[in-house]
Order: C-alpha cells, then structure tokens, then sequence
C-alpha cells in the first residue's frame, strides 16, 4: 500500500529532469468473465491485475511509462526511467496532494466478490436453453457474462489525489437462426455500474428472449426497400446514432487536430433546435458513469448541444489547456497500459414533448428502426453508414411488416439539423467504445423522425 507521501516522492523523481507535469494511474482490478458457445462453457475465469500508469508532460510532449511492479521501489524506478528521457532545465514542483471526496453513485446490492462463480455459470446456462427450446429455427447461441471490480488510486503534481472504486457488470445474449439456408442473428445485452442485482432487473431468461425474438423476426423479414426515405428511429433503437454521428465529432482531441467537422463551431447551430445533446458520468447505475474520470477530474454533466447550439467540447487535462478551456471529466483510459484521451461517458439526446406514437402515425411510408448495429463515422466529415439490424416498414402510419438489410447513410451535421419530431420517451444502448483502445460507454435517445434519408438494402 503506497501513503501519499510515497505518491508524492514518486512524481517528484518523474520531474527530477524538467517537465511540467507528473501523474500516476494505480489500478488493481478483479475480473470474471464466462463464455458458453455451442452448448459449450468456453471460458470460466476469475483474474486480478494490478499496474500502473505514469505520465510526464513536457510543453506539447508526453512521457509514458507503464509497470507491474506497483512498489515504492519499483515505482521509483519506473519514474528516474521515464525521467532520464528528458532533458530540461526547468522543473515544476509537485505540489502537496489534496484528497478529494465524492459521494458512491450507487449502493452496490450484489457485489461481484460475493457472488459464486457458479452462480453466473448458472445464470449463463439458463440463458442458453431459454432461446434454444424457443424453436428448432434456432442453430447457434453464445450467451457471455462478465464482471470487474476496479479500484484506482489518482495523483499528480498539481495536487490531485482521488480514490476510486468502480464495479461494472455485463450480460450478453447473441442468437442465430436458420431457415431454408437463410441465418439471422439477434442480439441483446445489459450492463451497467452495478453488481448482480442488474440482472434481478433484466433476468438471463428475459435478455435470452429478447435476442432470440429478435432472430426470429428478421428471419421472415423482407428485404427493406431503399432510397431516399423517412426514417423513425426508435428509443428502443438505443443512441448508437449520436454517438457515432455527432458525439466523437465533439471530443476535443478531434478538435485540437482540426479533423473534426464541429472545430470552431462553439456558440454556432449545429442541430436542430429540438435536438439537445448531453454527455453525463454522473447518472446513478449507468455503463458509462463514474465519479472520477481517469484524470482525477470530477465526473459532471455537460449539455454539449443546447437547443441546436453547439456549448462545449468534451475534453482531457491535455486537451483542455490547449484549446483553453475547462477539462470537462472525460479523460479516459482502458487501463493503467494506456494514456487517457477524450472519450464520451453517457451521451444522449435529450428527451422531447411528442408522444411517440404521434411520431410514427406522421409517417405515410418510411422505415421504423428499432435496433442500429455496426457502422462507419468519418469525424472530419460527418459522413456515416450504419446497418438496421431491426427494422419495419411503416404505411399510413401503421407497422406492416419486418425489413432486414436495411443501411442509412447519411452526414451527421446534416441530419441532426433536420429532426423536425423528438419523443418524450427515452432508451438506452450499452456497449465498448473502441476509440485507440476501450471504454464502457452508454447512449441513449428518444423517438425521432428523420424527414430524408437514404436507405440502402443488402441480402436477398
């Protein structure tokens, strides 16, 4: 166990050659993750990690090291190592670390290191047979759990000093069916900062029926007609679209490289006027949330785009003293192995006043999406394509018939500033974020209408 005293003289030895700017990352972090594919338990295995960041900024350059070996001695040495490939004169002076104190985002009801590993191996086999006796359509199931309990420890020579313990839990169900040589596949996953009380609110059963549903569905589905089209894209449909579309636009790293299409956009319209776009860590039991970033800095709630108009960018210590600006808490890192970069945390759209309904009887032909799968985002442009892995074909206001296929392709600016309808409803999607290297993430929306899309269809 290191005392802050140690900390202290750690960074101090990381400027001992000139810098002006020290930080240490510690982590210790206990994973389980279960895997069964094909009637089969692939991976049963419980792990802990224990490691350390160390980070030296010099004017516009960055210093880095990471090890294993998380001792005062081993530390010491970590740090002279990254000190000796730097060379100035001037060296700033660590000053006397600050603990800071936030209060827990949730009461953790199950912890993880209280739950057997036979219980989630259970939990996973239930899921299994579930969506295997829904139909003999049903070829392949792979159905996944995991679990971390992280405890990080933040200091740098600004003072800084945060303790951290941060417990995440994940429940995965992915589904084919067959038919006629045809296969469709359904998926569905929960997670959030929680222990296994998450799935007392979202059972193996139920995630095991929503995937297989899914399958099923788009098994029979038509292929979706194409053009330039209306679109409604559902709560259900999660936030996958902004996250992708508008929110890495919006990170300041993008920004201070000037390849992002919102550079030099703050106090300009950007969205519509119904559209508000909101990032927040602080949302009790959400993947993404936690009460500090990999920084140290406070997580916070950042209206992002306000009624149409662009706020503030999402920003790291680095980041924000470059474009000068305040750091905004989104400084994020996968481990102690990696640097932190701007990264979303919860990011959403923000609720309308239209019921939903009203949103869909709009529409005289169009596409309903209910489920967004995987997709491109080109953030210097704003182009994008994203497939439909859930869609319907909507006349007259009326559901008619599943549609697999479907792709949107489109500009994000663009269609951002043409959402003319925005539900009062809200829905969440969970995920990784794999931006350089991986983050939980969450994203969320209402219903919205795309008046003008296009649509493009695959398979036959």
């Amino acid at each position: 166990m290191l005392s802050q005293n140690d900390l202290e003289e750690i960074l101090h030895t990381a400027l001992s050659r000139g810098g002006d700017f020290a930080e240490i990352f510690l982590e210790e972090t206990v994973s389980t993750q279960i895997l069964l594919e094909d009637n089969r338990l692939e991976k049963a295995a419980r792990g802990t990690e224990v490691g350390a960041g160390l980070r030296v900024l010099v004017g516009e350059q960055t210093f880095f090291t990471s090890s294993t070996r998380v001792t005062l001695g081993g530390l010491m040495d970590a740090a002279g190592h990254l000190g000796s490939s730097i060379n100035q004169t001037r060296t700033h002076k660590v000053q006397t670390l600050r603990p800071s104190i936030a209060k827990p985002q949730i009461t953790i009801l199950k912890h993880p290191n209280s739950e057997p590993l036979e219980a989630r191996i259970q939990a996973v086999r239930n899921a299994n047979r579930t969506a295997r006796n829904a139909s003999d359509k049903i070829v392949q199931v792979t159905v996944g759990s995991g679990d971390t309990v992280q405890a990080v420890t933040i200091a740098n020579s600004n003072g800084v000093y945060v303790e951290d313990n941060r417990v995440r839990t994940r429940f995965l169900t992915q589904v084919v069916a067959g038919e006629n040589g045809h296969l469709q596949t359904g998926y569905e996953v929960v997670a959030g900062t929680k222990g296994f009380e998450l799935l007392d609110e979202n059972t193996p059963d139920h995630i095991a029926q929503v995937a297989t549903e899914r399958a099923l569905t788009m098994l029979s589905a038509k292929v979706s007609p194409s053009g330039v089209l209306p679109v409604i894209l559902s709560s259900e449909a999660g936030g996958t679209f902004i996250h992708e579309a508008c929110g890495h636009g919006l990170e300041s790293d993008h920004i201070q490289r000037h390849s992002s299409v919102y550079t030099g956009k703050i106090g300009q319209r950007v969205a519509s006027e119904l559209i508000t776009v909101v990032d927040d860590a602080t949302l009790p039991g959400s993947y993404g949330s936690f009460r500090f970033d990999d920084e140290g800095t406070r997580g916070a709630r950042k209206v992002l785009i306000d009624q149409g108009i662009l706020r503030i960018y999402m920003s790291d210590l680095i980041t924000s003293k470059h474009l000068s600006i305040p750091p905004s808490g989104n400084g994020r890192r996968e481990s102690f192995r990696n640097k932190p970069i701007p990264r979303m945390t919860n990011t959403f759209i923000d609720r309308g006043t239209t019921d939903p309904k009203l949103i869909i009887d709009s529409i005289p032909e169009g596409l309903l999406v209910k489920k967004m799968g995987g997709g491109e985002v080109n953030p210097t442009n704003g182009n994008f394509v994203f497939e439909v892995v859930e869609g319907y074909w909507i006349e007259k206001g009326q559901i008619q018939y599943p549609v697999r296929g479907a792709m949107l392709t489109g500009n994000g600016p663009e269609v951002l500033q043409s959402i003319d309808m925005v539900g009062s409803d809200m829905g969440w999607a969970v995920g990784t974020c794999g931006k350089f290297d991986h983050a939980p993430v969450g994203d969320g929306q209402p219903t919205i209408r795309l008046p003008r899309i296009v649509v493009g269809a695959k398979g036959g």
